[in-house]
This record gives structure tokens, sequence and C-alpha cells, in this order.
């Protein structure tokens, strides 16, 4: 189920909304209605996969009684591992065992061994990397401390499956909405359902009326990218940047905003991400929610920076691999990772030897240079369609007679530079302070009904296929 739908609009979130604020049910029952609809957004997909969200929860929920339970290290670190055993199990399984064997046997073809691993075809859950790092996390911040165990078992169900962020985050930890299911008997918070409309309808905006249209024009160019030349490949690679952002920003302030109206405080998971002045302060800034698990449950324990230039290499493109990996099962993805971070660790030796800084203009240009050439390892379906998309922007290809016609014409480069100028000066919806009046209602409103009279094909988020 789409969030820019019509079921998911006009029938599943009223009812949803309506029957969460219903006065008469108790706690528990609170929670199982949320579970129970969480679950049925979840099942729109495919019911069948029902069952692995099941399984991670029972899981992790088991793991966290045996850890608070637990006297020894041995015995936490054991059920930590168990943890952390089942939730890669599963993602090894339905996202990297087909990688895995095709691999294997690319290597033996080469190598002339003969012989071959069968490569497992099997259909990706929707959301499977992102419900599991965060039943995961939960076993993770028991065992350091920073959360507490669940009240019970509805309400640990209805954390990993909240409907708002289960499919594309952002990556809630436990310990930040603990209290919130611990206190559902509260009045109907007026301001902050406000907020949450707000934030909903902005975020709908984002992807129907910003990332959609730009993404019409991109895609038709990114499927033949092996026929493309210098002015359509350069429009592809700003626009495909334009429109990941929208697309994926615009999923997160929609899931904040659904939570908002539910009564929860989810973290915030962009914070203009393309104003950042160095690639560090993109990484902060960009998907947070996962920047900051890779960076406490990863970085850190490898040592962070706080060895030499060496040590902070290896650990930075250690976390950028796996940051990789976890975005997709490819070599393009394990490429993009090791992009990622060798920049980070030659930008940590240089500022290491107090080097040269650009100005703050120059340095936002070059930090997003340096971002959007990287998404072309990200969008190719192959290494070979990379390298192909590089050619042509390296102008391998020669340029065309007619660029504009090339591109879509004036319209699409109107568009083009308008969505650019956006993502560069526009504040964050985060520092708009905004109290939801009559006036606003109608404004929200009035946008919501453009958003809805688009609604004619569907479009799946891209963060989806992760």
């Amino acid at each position: 189920m789409l969030f820019n739908s019509y079921v998911f609009v006009l029938l599943f979130l009223p009812a949803a909304l309506a029957l969460w604020w219903a006065p008469r049910w108790s706690e528990r029952e609170r929670l199982v209605l949320l579970t129970a609809a969480s679950y049925l957004f979840y099942g729109a997909w495919d019911w069948r996969f029902l069952g692995l969200l099941l399984a991670s929860t029972l899981v992790d929920f088991l793991v966290g009684k045996r850890l608070a339970a637990a006297r020894s290290v041995a015995a936490r670190r054991g059920w930590l591992m168990t943890s952390v055993a089942v939730n890669l199990a599963l993602l090894g399984v339905f996202k990297y065992a087909g990688f895995a064997a095709a691999s294997v046997n690319a290597v033996a073809d080469w190598l002339r061994f003969g012989g071959r691993l069968p490569v497992w075809d099997l259909v990706l859950p929707v959301g499977i990397s992102f419900y599991t790092f965060q039943t995961m996390s939960y076993a993770i911040d028991l065992y350091l401390g920073n959360a507490r165990p669940a009240k019970s078992f509805w309400h640990f169900a209805a954390y990993v499956s909240m409907f708002p962020q289960l499919v594309a985050g952002p990556i809630v930890r436990y310990a930040d909405v603990d209290e919130q299911l611990r206190s559902l008997d509260r009045p109907f918070p007026w301001a902050q359902f406000g907020s949450g409309v707000w934030f909903f309808t902005a975020g709908m905006a984002q992807k129907v009326l910003l990332a959609d249209p730009i993404a019409a024009r991109v895609d038709p160019l990114l499927a033949d990218a092996s026929s493309l030349q210098f002015a359509a490949a350069w429009f592809a690679l700003l626009g495909y940047a334009v429109q990941l952002y929208f697309d994926f920003a615009g999923y997160s302030n929609m899931a904040v905003g659904l939570g908002r109206m539910l009564g929860f405080e989810f973290c915030q998971n962009f914070d203009s991400p393309y104003q950042a002045e160095s690639l560090q302060a993109f990484w902060r800034r960009w998907y947070m929610s996962l920047s900051q698990l890779m960076r406490d449950y990863l970085f850190i324990p490898l040592g962070g920076s706080r060895g030499g230039s060496l040590a902070t290499a290896r650990n930075l493109l250690v976390v950028m691999l796996v940051g990789g990996l976890w975005h997709g099962a490819g070599w393009t993805f394990v490429l993009w990772g090791a992009y990622h971070g060798a920049l980070l660790a030659a930008i940590d030796l240089w500022r290491r030897h107090g080097l040269w800084s650009p100005p703050s203009l120059l340095a936002r240009m070059l930090t997003f240079a340096a971002v959007a050439w990287g998404w072309v390892l990200f969008r190719a379906a192959s290494v070979a369609d990379a390298a192909s998309m590089y050619a042509a922007l390296a102008g391998r290809r020669g340029i065309e007679e007619q660029p504009l016609v090339a591109v879509g014409g004036v319209a699409s480069v109107v568009l083009l530079a308008g969505l650019l100028l956006c993502v560069w000066g526009a504040p964050n919806l985060w520092k708009i302070r905004v109290r939801l009046t009559a006036l606003h209602g109608a404004a929200a409103a009035a946008v919501l009904l453009v958003c809805l009279l688009r609604f004619d094909l569907a479009s799946p988020f891209l963060y989806f296929q992760f």
C-alpha cells in the first residue's frame, strides 16, 4: 500500500486514525489495533512476507527478555549474537544469497574452475532492510544499556511494525518511542496532529509534485544510458540527484507526519543535505537515522577517528562499504560505498594536515558535485552501465547538436533549474514553525487535493527497493 494512493489516503488512513483515537480502547487494545493495522498495511504488498516480519519481532522480543534477565557478560553477549545472527540470516537469504552465488560463479568462470552454484531468484520483501535493522538495534541498545526492555509483546510489536515508518524509515530506536508507547492514555494532541498534517502534506507534495515530474523526464534517459551524450547525461545525473532527494525526503516527512497524527514523535531523517559544505556534513544530514546507527554501532566500536589517519581511513572505508551493501546486493553498491569511504578518508587526511579550506559557496558546490557523481553507481543496474554513463558525462560520446531537444526542451531545463535552486536554498521543514490555523489547513487541503489528482499512475518510492 502506497502513501500516494487513493486506498491509503481515502480509506486506510481515515479508518486507522478514527479507530486509534476512539476513547473506548485500553492501552493493550490500542497497541493490538495499531499492530493489526500495520500488518494489514504491509500485507497489502504480499501477505506471504508477514511471517518474516513476525519472526523478526518474536526473536528480538524474546532476546530482549533474556538479555534483561542475564547476569553474566557471556550470556548477554550470546543473546546479542542470537539477534544479530537471525536478522543477518534473514537479510542474507533474501537479499544477498543470489548476489554472493553469482559473484562466486563469475570468479569460478574466470579461473576456469567449472561448476556453478545455484543462484536464488527470490523476491525481496519490501522494507526488510529497515525492520531487521530496527529490531536488531533494540537488542544492541539493551546490551549497551541504552534502552529498557519492552513493557509487553504488544508494545514491541507495535514499535516494529508501525506503518508510518515500517517500509522505508526513518529507522527509529526503541528508546526514542518507549515512553510514548507506555503513555497512550493522553488527550487528543491538537497541535501535534496539525503539525503532522503539515508534514504529511509537504512530504506528499515533495513526492508527487516534485520528484515524480522530474522522474518522468529523467527515467527515460537513464533507461537507455548507453545512448546518452554529454548534455543528456548531465541532465539525467542532476535530475536523478533531485528526484532521489525529494522522493526519499518526501517519504520521510510523510512518515513523521503520520507518526504525529498518531501522537508519536519520530527522529529527523533529512536536514537539507545538499546544502552541506563537506562530505562529512552531508552524511550527518542525509538519511540521518541510518548514519547515526552506523556511527554508534560500527564506526565508534571500530575506533572512530581516535587513532591515526590510517586507522581512521580503515574505519571510514569499512563503514561506507557496509552502508553500500546495506542499500543493495550488487557490485555497484560496493563501489559506491568504497567511493564515499575513500573520499571521506582523503578529506580526513587533508584536514589533519591543515591544508586549504575552500570558501563556503565553493565547498557546497564541490560537495554536491562529489555526491552527484557517486549517484551514477547508486542508480546503475551494473558496473558496465555505470562506466557507460561516466563515459557520456566525460564527453566521450560527443555533444548533441541540439542539447535542449535531447533533454526534453526548455520546460525540462527550467524545471530542473528550479528544483536545484530549491534544494540548495530552501529551509528544512523542521526549521519552519507553523501553527495549523484555518488558513494553513485550507492551504494544506488544497495541496493535498492537487496531489490526489495526480494519483492516476502508481509511483512507488525509490527506497522501497532497498
